[in-house]
């Protein structure tokens, strides 16, 4: 068996083969699953959920265009994937160093600096498009 075509599982004691084909195609999308499993029980998560979910109630309100729809899922989805690299960045460091450490404060910190300049990205647009595009037109 070839190292390259293998990988370890929590659980496991060998080493399984990974899936090749469709088969490949339906496991990437049960470890996403689990992913966004593992995500929504963020609370920052769930608080980011909320915040695009009224920008979206907003948007229908002043009548958004199309374009900036997608924009703003675009940013939201950004978004998403930054809390989703941050709240494994967390997990690694905790697991790797459980005692407090400057190395592993400086690894979480600027995980959620990242996701702070997403939030404001998406606060920042969704505020132009609502105040500026919606109400003053």
């Amino acid at each position: 068996m070839d190292a390259k075509n293998t990988t370890h599982r929590i659980g496991q004691t060998g080493p399984v083969e990974k899936q090749t084909g469709i088969r490949h195609l339906f496991a990437a999308a049960s470890y996403s699953l689990g992913g966004a499993k593992r995500l929504i029980g963020e609370a920052a998560f769930r608080h980011e959920l909320i915040a695009f979910a009224a920008a979206m109630i907003a948007f229908i309100i002043v009548g958004a265009t199309f374009f900036q729809y997608v924009a703003m899922a675009i940013l939201f989805l950004l978004m998403m994937a930054f809390e989703a690299i941050n709240t494994a960045i967390e997990e690694i460091v905790d697991r790797v160093s459980p005692e407090i450490s400057e190395m592993g404060k400086n690894a979480k910190d600027l995980g959620s600096f990242a996701c702070l300049c997403l939030i404001v990205a998406n606060g920042v647009y969704a505020a132009y498009v609502v105040i500026f595009d919606g109400f003053m037109n």
